[in-house]
């Protein structure tokens, strides 16, 4: 059994980890390619258990393989779980350049909650965060914004690390979803590809569409893409809504 610990800085809700960070660092863990569903808030500044399936009694019906399996608890409740997956197909959405991110996060807002004022990724409040701030495209059916990755981010050779990558992968999904309505919407299971380092000092654009939403469920996909359009990184996410209450 291993452990691994969401420091408390590395927040999305106030009292949890951010969803794709807490979701990269679980599938750094993996032999391969995974998808990472979050089954509770990510608890931060606390040891998490790290086993496969077969560790804790076997998979749930369903389930791939115990060994393509790889789960995290805290005191025996489910906290996450990695699942061997395909390889994600292509980017499905469209290029963006620097000047129309920019643009487009001149008109980001923040949920009317403010409930993700402090996350590290997208929040207003954080100013030791990586300020992507998702806006509306003008003409476009997506979302946009610029980052350039701190040098904390990144390893000894200036690549960013790939739990942060996952990061700044998540919350443009979420806004591509309700950047409109603003409702509350939680991460719930990410998948994303990392296809060539990103380096600091480097700005990118980042990118979000919406793929589909039926009930309290939603699914999009994102994208970091260089000043060229090349896609670096991509990744797609089921976004969930809290039931009433």
């Amino acid at each position: 059994m291993s452990t691994l610990k969401v420091p408390s800085r590395f927040n999305g809700p106030p009292a949890s980890g951010n969803g794709g960070y807490s979701c990269g660092i679980v599938a750094a863990l993996f032999d391969g390619a995974c998808a990472v569903s979050l089954r509770r808030p990510v608890p931060l500044d606390r040891p998490l258990d790290v086993e496969p399936a077969n560790g804790l009694g076997g998979g749930i019906a369903g389930d791939a393989d115990d060994s393509e399996v790889l789960r995290v608890t805290a005191d025996g409740e489910l906290i996450a779980e990695a699942v061997a997956a395909p390889e994600l197909a292509p980017w499905p959405g469209p290029t963006v350049d620097l000047d129309a991110a920019r643009d487009a996060t001149s008109r980001f807002v923040s949920p009317a909650s403010g409930f993700f004022d402090h996350c590290f990724v997208c929040g207003r409040e954080r100013h030791d965060g990586f300020c992507v701030f998702p806006g509306r495209a003008v003409g476009g059916d997506f979302v946009a914004s610029t980052w350039t990755p701190p040098k904390w981010a990144a390893d000894d050779d200036g690549a960013v690390l790939p739990e942060f990558v996952w990061a700044v992968l998540d919350c443009p999904g979420y806004f591509a979803l309700h950047g409109r309505d603003g409702s509350l919407a939680f991460l719930a299971r990410q998948q994303s590809t990392i296809i060539a380092p990103l380096r600091v000092g480097v700005e990118y654009v980042v990118v979000g569409i919406a793929l589909e939403r039926s009930g309290r469920k939603g699914s999009s996909a994102t994208a970091i893409l260089d000043a060229d359009g090349k896609v670096l990184a991509h990744s797609e996410q089921i976004v969930v809504e809290p039931r009433a209450g």
